[in-house]
C-alpha cells in the first residue's frame, strides 16, 4: 500500500478504538445506569445515528468542494469537543446532547476517509476500502476489549479514554493528512452503457444497492442493542460480551489472508454480497436458539464471515459508480444509508424485543436479509455491465 494509504489505516485503527469503548456499551449504559427502557436506548441511539447521517452527506460533499483534509479535521473537532463534554457530563440530558454531536462529527469523518482511500490508490480497487475496513475492525476488537475490563470497574472511564484517543486521532489527522490529497477521474467503473452513463442512473444504482446495505444494518445493529441487553438478561457477563467483539474483530484482522483467496472465486461482488447475506441468515438463525455463551460466540463467528464479504463491497461498488468529483458524495450515500440502519436498528429492535419478544425480533430481521437479497440482484439491471479486471473483486 502507498504510504498515504498506510496513514489514513492507522489514523482510523486509532478512531475507531477510542469509538470502541463507547459505541457497544450505549444500550448497556442507558439501559442498566440511566434506567431508562430498551425502547428510549433505541430512540436516543436512533438521534446519535440520525446525526451521523448528516455528517456522512455533508461530510461526503465537503470532500468534494475543500477536500479530505479539511472535512476530517471538522469532523474530528466536534467529536472531540463533544465527547470531552460527555466525559465530564453524562447524566441523561448531557448524554443525548454529547453521543448526537459526536453522531454528527464522526459522520463526517467515515465518508472522507473512504473516499480519500479510493483516490490516493485507484489501482488498488478493492484493497483501498478492505485496508480502512480492517483498520476499522482493528479499532473494534481493541476497544471493545478494553472497555468491557474498564466498563467492569468504572463507566466513567471509558468516557475518558473514549475523548483520550479521539485526540490522538486529532493530532494524527492534523500532522499526517495535510499532504494527502486525492487525484481526480475514475478508471475503474465496471458499469457503463454503450456511450457515457448517465449520473442519475448510476446514482438510482447506488440508492438500490444502498436500501438492501440498509437492512443489513438493521440487522447487524442487534449485536449493539438488543441482543447486548438480553445477553445481559441471561446471565453473560459484561466481559464476555465485550469479547465477542473482539472475536469480531481478531477473525476481520487475521482472516485476511485466507479471506483474500475465497474471494478470487467470486466472479463479481454482486455474487460476494449475496453470499455474505446468506451467512448472516445462518448467523442470526444460531443466534435465535442460543441460550449460553457458546451459542452467541458461535453466531458471532459465522456473521464475522459474512460481515468480511459484505462490508467493503458496497464502498467498491461506490467508487465504480461515482462520477468524477463526486467520489465523496457516493461514499457518504454508503455510509448515510449504513448509518440509517443503525439509526433504525435500536429503535426497530427494542420495540420488537419490548412488545413481542426475541422471537419476532429474529424473525423480522430474517425477511429483511431476504429482501437486501433482491436488492443486490436487482441495483444494475438498468445499466450494461463490462467485466474490467481491475475492479472485478480482488484481494
Amino acid at each position: 500500500m502507498p504510504r498515504s494509504v498506510w496513514l489514513l489505516v492507522i489514523g482510523m485503527a486509532v478512531n475507531v478504538t477510542g469509538s470502541s469503548f463507547l459505541w457497544p456499551l450505549n444500550a448497556i449504559f442507558i439501559n442498566q445506569h440511566l434506567g431508562k427502557t430498551l425502547t428510549i436506548a433505541g430512540v436516543v441511539l436512533l438521534l446519535n445515528q440520525a446525526a451521523s447521517v448528516a455528517g456522512n452527506l455533508i461530510g461526503g460533499s465537503l470532500f468534494d468542494k475543500l477536500g479530505g483534509y479539511r472535512t476530517i479535521i471538522v469532523g474530528t473537532l466536534f467529536a472531540l469537543l463533544a465527547s470531552i463534554g460527555l466525559s465530564f457530563w453524562h447524566s441523561w440530558v448531557p448524554y443525548i446532547l454529547f453521543l448526537i454531536l459526536i453522531g454528527f462529527g464522526s459522520g463526517m469523518i467515515f465518508p472522507a476517509m473512504y473516499a480519500l482511500a479510493g483516490s490516493v490508490w485507484k489501482e488498488g480497487g478493492r484493497r483501498a476500502f478492505n485496508a480502512i475496513y480492517v483498520a476499522t475492525n482493528l479499532g473494534v476488537a481493541l476497544g471493545s476489549a478494553l472497555g468491557g475490563m474498564v466498563a467492569s470497574f468504572s463507566f466513567e472511564l471509558i468516557f475518558i479514554a473514549n475523548a483520550s484517543l479521539f485526540f490522538v486521532y486529532f493530532l494524527i489527522a492534523l500532522i499526517g493528512y495535510r499532504s494527502i490529497e486525492g487525484t481526480k477521474g475514475m478508471s475503474t467503473s465496471v458499469l457503463t452503457h454503450s456511450g457515457k452513463v448517465k449520473s442519475y442512473t448510476k446514482l438510482t444504482a447506488l440508492l438500490v444497492v444502498c436500501f438492501g446495505y440498509m437492512l443489513i444494518w438493521i440487522g447487524y445493529v442487534q449485536w449493539q442493542t438488543t441482543i447486548a441487553a438480553y445477553t445481559q438478561e441471561i446471565a453473560i457477563s459484561l466481559k464476555q460480551y465485550s469479547l465477542l467483539w473482539t472475536i469480531n474483530g481478531a477473525l476481520i484482522v487475521l482472516g485476511q489472508p485466507l479471506l483474500s483467496k475465497v474471494v478470487k472465486h467470486f466472479r463479481t461482488l454482486k455474487q460476494q454480497i449475496i453470499v455474505g447475506i446468506f451467512i448472516f441468515i445462518i448467523a442470526f438463525s444460531v443466534a435465535s436458539v442460543a441460550d449460553a455463551y457458546i451459542g452467541f460466540m458461535t453466531a458471532m463467528v459465522i456473521m464475522t464471515i459474512g460481515e468480511m464479504l459484505i462490508w467493503p463491497a458496497v464502498p467498491t461498488i461506490a467508487q465504480s459508480l461515482a462520477p468524477e468529483g463526486r467520489e465523496g458524495f457516493y461514499q457518504g450515500i454508503v455510509n448515510s444509508t449504513a448509518t440509517v440502519g443503525r439509526m433504525l436498528g435500536p429503535l426497530v429492535g427494542g420495540l420488537l424485543a419490548d412488545q413481542y419478544g426475541m422471537n419476532m425480533l429474529f424473525i423480522t430481521l430474517s425477511v429483511l436479509f431476504v429482501l437486501s437479497i433482491f436488492t443486490t440482484l436487482l441495483y444494475d439491471r438498468g445499466l450494461k455491465r463490462v467485466e474490467v479486471p481491475q475492479a472485478k473483486v480482488s484481494a
